[in-house]
């Protein structure tokens, strides 16, 4: 704790401290309590262990690759003038990813932009970390920038209170809905798909292979889950937010969608599968986007039907 905080709530012995270097029990025991409760906001994380277990890197498709761990998506797409790098996982995990964009042969430091699907600690975690390992820029949408420059989000984030906080990132590039980026030949376009929190952002390009060019979509969870106290309906905290995942689900639908990619890849078929070991190729699904919104899209109507009926 720095001096001057801790001169605010006990001046005696911070005078005294300066002078002799000794403290008074007084000042041990509110210093003590004032720690406990700080360990106390940072919420536990009961499945990170498990999901961040390192995770072979493979190519999915062309030049996009998975080099995130066991259980979190960190997706890599490469081109001759630099790459792009989508979500950085937990705070533990820019290592593990940096080692594995190292041992597909491409280095971290040639990565020149960052993006991000949603800053829930689990998938912009990271970001802080990769975005001094490469030097990149960091892009995001307007909200999700605000919660990456303050390494926190708020109370209009449905899972605020039960998040952990993420290091918090230095310089942010805010992105619109529809807008598209570009490192090299690579050409990312953002859409917003809001609801999960009130930033999420889902990712589009294009890969090929052998003259074969696929439409990638990264679509952000769309999943309505909250911290026990936030209500979809009536809530002030974020009063569009069943029209916002109305809007992402539409979205969702919309889009060219040959292989879909998720934050998390057991919401993804064919990742299921690769990450089990089995050398599988893609899930080449033009319906995968489409069904992956009409289940969020069921599953936001059953908690509006249960909070209707409390």
């Amino acid at each position: 704790m720095a001096l001057p905080y801790f001169a605010m709530i006990c001046p005696p012995a911070a005078r005294i401290v300066r002078q002799n270097g000794i403290m008074s029990k007084l000042c041990i025991l509110v210093l003590a309590f004032l720690f406990a409760q700080s360990a106390q906001a940072e919420p536990a994380c009961a499945h990170c262990a498990a999901w961040n277990k390192t995770q072979q890197p493979f190519r999915i498709y062309g030049n996009t690759y998975y080099v995130g761990v066991h259980g979190l998506s960190s997706i890599l797409i490469t081109s001759d003038q630099g790459h792009v790098l989508i979500d950085g996982d937990l705070r533990e995990s820019p290592a593990k990813i940096a080692a594995s964009i190292a041992k597909l042969g491409f280095r971290i430091e040639d990565v020149k932009l960052i993006l991000n699907s949603h800053v829930h600690h689990d998938h912009a975690g990271g970001i802080a970390k990769l975005q001094h390992l490469s030097g990149a820029t960091v892009a995001a949408s307007a909200s999700s920038a605000r919660v990456l420059m303050q390494g926190h989000s708020g109370p209009d984030d449905p899972l605020y209170g039960e998040l952990r906080s993420i290091p918090a990132v230095r310089d942010v590039k805010i992105v619109k809905d529809g807008e598209t980026l570009h490192v090299g030949s690579l050409e990312l376009t953002a859409h917003l798909t809001p609801g999960h929190t009130p930033g999420g952002t889902s990712w589009t390009w294009k890969s090929c292979e052998n003259q074969r060019c696929l439409h990638m979509v990264y679509a952000d969870s769309l999943m309505p889950i909250a911290a026990s106290a936030f209500r979809f309906t009536h809530n002030s905290n974020y009063p569009n937010v069943l029209e916002d995942f109305q809007k992402s689900f539409t979205t969702l639908n919309a889009l060219p969608c040959d292989i879909l990619l998720t934050p998390h890849p057991d919401l993804s078929e064919f990742l299921s599968a690769r990450l089990g070991g089995t050398e599988v190729r893609p899930m080449v699904d033009a319906t995968a986007c489409r069904r992956y919104a009409e289940a969020a899209r069921e599953r936001l109507s059953k908690r509006v039907a249960r909070e209707n009926s409390q």
